[in-house]
């Protein structure tokens, strides 16, 4: 050992991290078994005890995946490494004061991805800043892709979100060791992560797990129907050649599993009284009867503190990288409203009313961004919101990359890097990276960082709540204003 090492006992065993100058680091460490041959399609297992000290200094293995790319724009940051091969990888990093201090707040992060990508790993969930600011930060890993949310006959559904609830009992039970208040967590995600947030939330092995969630981009009617899910079910069985059942799946390898997602993207999960939350961009989403939003609405996570909200153009990081903001057309907007509305001339019509200046490309965004992420978001909010003695705020994240010859705008996961307080990372920097090449603006980082910190602390994060569809949200740019939710026109009901 040496001067910057920190041994703690965990209730599994001791393990080994590192000082920083303002922090303390324990990476890779397991919250649950290794998900290995026909326990890659079952519930979290507890680990088995080890002796002796783990080594928590260095980045573990991740779940596998396949590369993740978004045309022009370098997502490196953001997806980490991929797939860093190893069966131990359902694991916790842990990033705590320097001094490990009794009963700090404890925030636990969940990566977004689209349910098939992203890790720990990632250099922007570097959490030194929080650890610096008083807080104990966990990052999770959990199953992505087929072992994570594919529905099989035979499984346990959603074991994705279901290592998500193993790590918040991991976390009650040992966090204290690290210097964290277990009575005082809060959960938070981005994107896929916030849409497993929002599912743990309504879910009720969440009692007692989580004071407070924060949902960031991600949607309160992100849930597959078991119908869809069947539909992506038959689909990978086919690429397989196997028959859809879990024991048929045991026998195929990570590597084939891998493989076959690309070719499941796209399925038409259009039903007779469903559209598709995800409208193609990915096959797999938790799966329930009935939507978080819906669970909400009837009681569920009404006790816990909410902070949701969304970015002002988040569909722009789908269109921008692809050259498609600038080339989109009338017939490509239509086609777009398609995807989720039965009426997408009237529709399309409507948001052509409210945004009288936008360009079919910003159109198609805007359309896009209500569908994924806005519209459910907007509904999780409002069913918080509807009971006595919640606590709900909102937010808008309204800062505009200059990324891709400014294209990328205020988009889809452009808000991480201030949370968390890591906008100097040099990946992030540069005409084609999430932040572009010019400085932020001076002081928004830090603000934001500091308003995440102060609701994970007191329940609030330093504006009004928001009380329902005549409430207000927090615009967060340069300036931060207070300003009333903005909801789509309604269509004119047919003559």
């Amino acid at each position: 050992m040496t001067d910057r090492d920190i041994v703690v006992r965990t209730a599994q065993g001791a393990v080994r991290g590192r000082h920083g100058d303002d922090h303390t680091v324990f990476l890779g460490i397991p919250y649950a078994a290794p998900p290995i041959g026909r326990g890659r399609f079952a519930a979290p297992q507890p680990h088995d005890p080890w002796e002796g000290v783990r080594d928590a200094t260095e980045g573990g293995p991740t779940a596998p995946q396949g590369p993740r790319r978004l045309g022009a724009l370098d997502m490196a940051a953001y997806f980490g490494p991929g797939w860093v091969p190893g069966a131990d990888y359902l694991t916790v990093d842990i990033w705590a004061p320097r001094t490990l201090r009794c009963a700090a707040p404890v925030m636990v992060f969940v990566h977004g991805g689209g349910f098939v990508a992203g890790s720990t790993r990632s250099p922007l969930y570097d959490g030194s800043r929080f650890a610096r600011d008083g807080v104990v930060l966990v990052t999770v890993n959990y199953r992505l892709g087929i072992p994570g949310f594919l529905d099989l006959p035979g499984a346990p559904r959603n074991r994705g979100l279901l290592d998500v609830l193993a790590a918040l009992r991991w976390v009650r039970e040992n966090i204290a060791a690290f210097g964290g208040d277990p009575g005082n967590v809060t959960l938070f995600g981005q994107s896929a992560g916030a849409t497993l947030t929002g599912a743990a939330l309504a879910h009720p092995a969440s009692t007692g797990l989580v004071r407070r969630a924060i949902v960031q981009s991600g949607s309160g009617r992100g849930a597959f129907t078991t119908e869809q899910a069947a539909r992506v079910t038959a689909a990978a069985a086919e690429a397989l050649g196997i028959a859809p059942h879990v024991e048929a799946f045991t026998r195929i390898s990570d590597r084939r599993l891998v493989d076959i997602v690309p070719d499941l993207t796209g399925i038409d999960l259009r039903t007779a009284t469903d559209s598709d939350p995800l409208i193609g961009l990915s096959p797999f989403s938790v799966v329930l009867g009935r939507q978080p939003a819906d669970s909400v609405a009837d009681g569920r996570g009404a006790d816990i503190d909410l902070l949701i909200g969304t970015n002002a153009e988040e569909a722009h990081l789908y269109l921008a990288p692809f050259g498609a903001l600038s080339t989109s057309t009338a017939a490509d907007v239509e086609a777009t409203a398609a995807l989720f509305r039965p009426d997408p001339a009237e529709y399309v019509e409507a948001f052509r009313r409210s945004r009288p200046h936008a360009t079919d490309g910003e159109l198609r965004s805007a359309l896009m961004s209500e569908a994924l992420f806005i519209g459910g978001s907007r509904d999780l909010a409002d069913a918080h919101a509807a009971h006595p003695d919640t606590r709900t705020y909102c937010y808008e994240f309204a800062w505009r990359s200059p990324a891709l010859d400014g294209e990328l705008g205020a988009a889809h996961a452009v808000e991480v890097p201030f949370v968390f307080d890591v906008t100097d990372q040099p990946g992030l920097r540069g005409p084609d990276a999430l932040l572009g090449s010019q400085t932020p603006p001076a002081g928004l980082a830090a603000r934001t960082h500091a308003a995440w910190i102060a609701f994970a602390t007191t329940g609030n994060p330093g504006w009004r709540p928001y009380t329902g569809p005549d409430g207000h949200l927090m615009r967060i740019a340069e300036n931060w204003q207070l300003v009333p939710e903005r909801r789509p026109e309604p269509v004119p009901p047919a003559d």
